[in-house]
């Protein structure tokens, strides 16, 4: 599926950053080590790619996310995780917004070889931020932390409620 209406990428994108948004603020420095296997991703990993990602596919197409810097393999910590993703998420609502109209969602670009629309692209990045979004509520529970609902309640938000979890 592809975008063909800038409203409804921007409708879409408001939805899944303030996700991504609870789930980086669920996070604490301690549990940014935590990985499913050693040598596999951590949840500081996954989260500075989830942020890293934007500026390194958005400005393939043409737009224009600055302050970033893709040699930086690593966060400086938690802090520099969820500045940055704030500011490339709403840099990148704000540059569409700005720049492009529904008829620019039909432009390919080269994108990793292939050419892809600026539709299939948006698409791709939403499905990519909730797939690892996703990564990151199972590590999360392996590091014992609490983790928000997205979706409709978690476990802990039911308990909240004084409901048994949803099965």
């Amino acid at each position: 599926m592809l975008y063909s209406k800038t409203a409804d990428f921007l409708s879409d994108w408001d939805i899944e950053r303030n996700g991504t948004l609870k789930i980086l603020n669920a996070l604490t420095e301690e549990s940014l080590k935590q990985s499913v296997m050693p040598g596999g991703r951590s949840i500081g990993t996954i989260a500075w790619h989830i942020t890293q990602t934007i500026p390194e596919m958005m400005n393939r197409t043409g737009l224009t996310i600055d302050r970033y810097d893709g040699k930086k393999e690593e966060a400086n910590g938690l802090k520099e995780i969820i500045d940055n993703y704030t500011y490339f998420s709403e840099k990148l609502k704000n540059e569409v917004s700005s720049k492009w109209k529904d008829a620019d969602l039909d432009k390919e670009v080269n994108m990793y070889g292939e050419m892809w629309k600026n539709g299939t692209t948006l698409q791709i990045l939403i499905n990519h931020e909730i797939h690892h979004r996703a990564q990151l509520t199972v590590l999360m529970r392996q590091a014992g932390l609490k983790v928000p609902g997205i979706m409709g309640p978690s476990q802990e938000e039911w308990a909240a409620m004084g409901m048994p979890p949803q099965k």
